[in-house]
């Protein structure tokens, strides 16, 4: 059973593999642009920079993950599925990264916005 009769060609097709993968950038982009960081909490300003540092860290990985040579054996299918769960995994991998605190990039953006907006 091919994999694109259980999920449709269409799940499968680049165009909508790339929404998938610009749908981070995009929500925080609209939470960003809709959001008056002047009256925020605490709890919601470190949301924002934590959501952040997780694209940071995500967009870093994939790059990295570019200069890793592709093996030529995988079908055009298989190649797509593959690149889905490694988008799945990097994500995960950020995320939990940034719940760690382990970059540091969030509570620098966190101090740095609590100054600029004069919440301190």
């Amino acid at each position: 059973m091919d994999i694109s009769s259980i999920y449709g060609s269409s799940a499968l097709d680049s165009t909508a593999y790339t929404n998938a993968a610009n749908q981070t950038a995009s929500k925080l982009q609209n939470q960003l642009n809709g959001s008056d960081y002047t009256k925020a909490t605490d709890d919601e300003l470190m949301d924002a920079c934590k959501q952040f540092e997780a694209y940071f860290l995500e967009q870093m990985f994939k790059e990295m993950m570019k200069t890793i040579p592709e093996s030529d054996e995988t079908s055009s299918s298989n190649s797509q599925l593959m690149d889905y769960y490694k988008d799945e995994m990097v994500q995960q991998i950020a995320s939990d990264s940034t719940k760690q605190n382990s970059l540091g990039l969030a509570q620098m953006l966190y101090e740095q916005m609590k100054r600029n907006y004069n919440l301190e």
